[in-house]
């Protein structure tokens, strides 16, 4: 089974302590992780990239190697970790979660690298292997690096119009009907014969002319306004979850022996 070794540099020694940490609680023994810091080491060794090296390897930049130094005399703290070859992602998300330094990013920040000329997919700050970036420069010759990249479905939302509701108001017309009582008033002519005689002395020959007013009623007409309801319109809100269904892209490898004849061939 081969194993690789996983450094990671932080700018505090709390950093690297929580990454120890993280590392404990998800089962890494103790004995496979170590931590470098200001204490105890010689400070002509911190300046020295052979000591970096010596520890990391020979393949390891004189320029990763002056920030390794650099951080760890300013307080801060290199992490290494010895894991299996299928464990090492795992511990890489682990040590990035604490905020490691990008040591290729803090050399050309610091005029220590020049940038390169080829443009790489940004690197992880926990390097495998010598180096804490998985830039090609700090690869060593007999290996080559794979990333794997894979979609992650990121659902947002936005307010579109849906619809509208017109509410309009108009007259409309009815016929209606009422019963109202008129009264009327007319003039009646009656004849009755007299046979008193005792009238004759008072009649009177000279002519008069009678007038007597009939009336009658008529109905008359008018329109009172009342209110007879009141209409409320407003916007009344919900909400309901709905199911998005895409589908996102995963990089894998597939791997193939090939025989010896087959590669002959």
């Amino acid at each position: 089974m081969s194993h690789e070794k996983i450094v990671a540099v932080y700018d505090t020694v709390a950093h690297a302590d929580a990454a120890v940490n993280t590392l404990r609680l998800a089962g890494y023994p103790t004995s496979d992780i170590s931590v470098i810091k200001n204490e105890g080491e010689a400070e002509a060794q911190l300046h020295e990239p052979e000591f970096w090296q010596r520890l990391f390897g020979g393949d390891l930049g004189l320029h990763e190697a002056e920030v390794y130094g650099r951080t760890v005399r300013q307080g801060g703290a290199v992490l290494a970790v010895r894991v299996t070859e299928s464990e090492a992602p795992n511990v890489i998300d682990l040590l990035d979660a604490h905020k490691p330094v990008d040591v290729l990013d803090r050399a050309r920040a610091e005029g220590l690298a020049e940038r390169p000329k080829v443009v790489v997919p940004p690197p992880t700050m926990a390097a495998t292997l010598s180096a804490t970036s998985l830039a090609p420069t700090a690869m060593k010759k007999d290996e080559e690096v794979v990333r794997l990249a894979e979609e992650q479905l990121d659902v947002g939302k936005r307010k579109i119009e849906s619809g509208k509701t017109r509410v309009r108001r108009f007259v409309v017309e009815k016929p209606v009907e009422a019963n109202v009582n008129l009264h009327e008033e007319h003039v009646e002519i009656m004849r009755r014969a007299i046979s008193e005689p005792g009238y004759l002395k008072d009649i009177d020959w000279s002519e008069q002319v009678f007038e007597v007013v009939e009336s009658a009623e008529q109905p008359v007409v008018s329109k009172s306004v009342r209110l007879t309801e009141e209409v409320v319109i407003r916007r009344k809100g919900s909400d309901h979850i709905e199911k998005v269904r895409d589908t996102v892209r995963r990089q894998q490898l597939d791997v193939e022996r090939l025989p010896l004849e087959t590669i002959k061939k």
